[in-house]
């Protein structure tokens, strides 16, 4: 089968567009999504999330799909019948939280229904979508059989291979991060590890079950978490000593095995997201995590906390903080990205407002309608140097930030607060 692959990709996202733009190099892909207006901009050669060059995307794109007569390329498509002769689907759709935080696997059954339509005997299903233990075998397969009328392991078969892309990286790019792999059968595995080694430069793991892959990709995030919720804890302990935690954490790092993690706000799709998975199926099975949880609950807590540390700055320069003026820079959840999926920089904002603080938030990597559709904020679409603030709070460090004079939009004794700590520390009054 190695020469006869024909895949389809289910999500053209952060994550399933530079996966499809890769195999694209090797094999005959379709990049599936149900975005039309998503379609329409990659099959043009652009892609707004900026995570896949315009110019690697041009290379591999072509008019027509490839599948049909066995051509190297990717074309990008929302008709369904377009996937149907593929013999390899890999689902690379999101996996939020709902309101609760409660895992919400609507997008991941929703894909598994589309596939299920076209699925055909031998082919494979492969997903990447950041999930708990159990959800491959237990929510997705009894999806595909139901609706395909095919039965699991017979007819069809499955793998997981959980995404490792991080957004914004131009570094770490998709085939220069080792990928665990895993199949329903141990022949299927295999065969699962040999595709994903043959475009991945950084070599593979082939877990021994879908099981196993799918926690060591929740654990991943959950670690992270839990490494920079002890991290924030020290912020808080060591704000109320008046000690700098960058200082205190750059004379820690000089012990050769310190882990060196920054306080911050941690949002996105993946760490702030993950570990409620995890915490989710060990709750369901009995056990009720409690670290997990407890990193879960701080992390959460640190857009309260900055903005509190930024109106006791106000109180000790003597500005009123009801009607005080603040510029918010950054609304995406991390620097250089345009990412604005679950930014807890939005939790600064609510917290200052709630305050009575006038917050206005400028970010140059974001759509300006997708900022409103949103979050529905007070967002500027350029500043203003006759535009003078109360304070500036820098809660994302897009490149742009970092070579901004602030002072040009303070007033004589407005407060500068780096949630960052990337700028000098003789030029703000605190950070976090």
């Amino acid at each position: 089968m190695n020469d006869q692959y024909k895949i389809a990709v289910i999500g053209l996202g952060y994550v399933g567009l530079p996966l499809a733009r890769l195999f694209a190099t090797k094999y005959s892909v379709i990049g599936f999504d149900i975005n039309q207006n998503r379609i329409e901009e990659l099959n043009s050669g652009n892609d707004s999330t900026l995570e896949v060059d315009n110019q690697n995307l041009k290379e591999v794109l072509i008019k027509n799909n490839p599948i049909e007569n066995n051509e190297i390329g990717l074309f990008c498509s929302s008709n369904i019948s377009d996937i149907k002769n593929a013999n390899i689907y890999i689902v690379t759709v999101p996996t939020p939280v709902d309101k609760n935080n409660r895992p919400d696997l609507t997008p991941l059954k929703k894909a598994s229904e589309t596939v299920a339509k076209v699925l055909a005997k031998n082919d494979i299903v492969i997903y990447e979508s950041t999930v708990y233990p159990g959800v491959t075998e237990e929510e997705c397969i009894p999806v595909l059989e139901q609706k395909s009328g095919l039965i699991f392991n017979q007819d069809f078969f499955a793998g997981y291979s959980p995404e490792r892309i991080n957004p914004g990286d131009k570094k770490h790019t998709v085939e220069k991060i080792l990928k665990v792999t895993s199949g329903s059968t141990p022949e299927i595995g295999k065969i699962v590890d040999n595709l994903y080694r043959s475009v991945i430069i950084a070599g593979t793991h082939l877990a021994p079950s879908i099981k196993v892959a799918e926690a060591s990709k929740v654990i991943e995030n959950s670690q992270r978490d839990i490494n920079i919720a002890f991290i924030n804890e020290l912020a808080k302990i060591f704000s109320l000593m008046d000690i700098d935690t960058n200082d205190v954490l750059e004379a820690a790092g000089t012990k050769w095995n310190f882990l060196k993690f920054q306080p911050g706000l941690v949002g996105g799709h993946c760490i702030g997201v993950d570990p409620f998975y995890l915490a989710q199926k060990a709750q369901e099975i009995g056990y009720y995590s409690e670290l997990i949880l407890a990193a879960r609950r701080l992390n959460d807590s640190m857009g309260a906390f900055v903005a509190s540390q930024i109106v006791k700055l106000l109180i000790n320069k003597d500005i009123k903080v009801k009607g005080a003026k603040i510029l918010n820079l950054g609304i995406t959840f991390k620097e250089n990205c345009p990412d604005i999926r679950n930014s807890k920089a939005i939790d600064v904002i609510r917290a200052l407002e709630e305050y009575g603080i006038k917050v206005e938030t400028y970010d140059p990597w974001v759509d300006e309608k997708e900022v409103n559709r949103e979050y529905s904020l007070n967002y500027l679409s350029q500043l203003k140097e006759d535009n003078k603030y109360d304070g500036i709070v820098l809660t994302v460090a897009h490149k742009e930030f970092l070579e901004l004079d602030f002072s040009k939009f303070l007033n004589e004794q407005g407060v500068i607060y780096d949630v960052k700590g990337v700028l000098p520390k003789e030029k703000v009054d605190k950070r976090l």
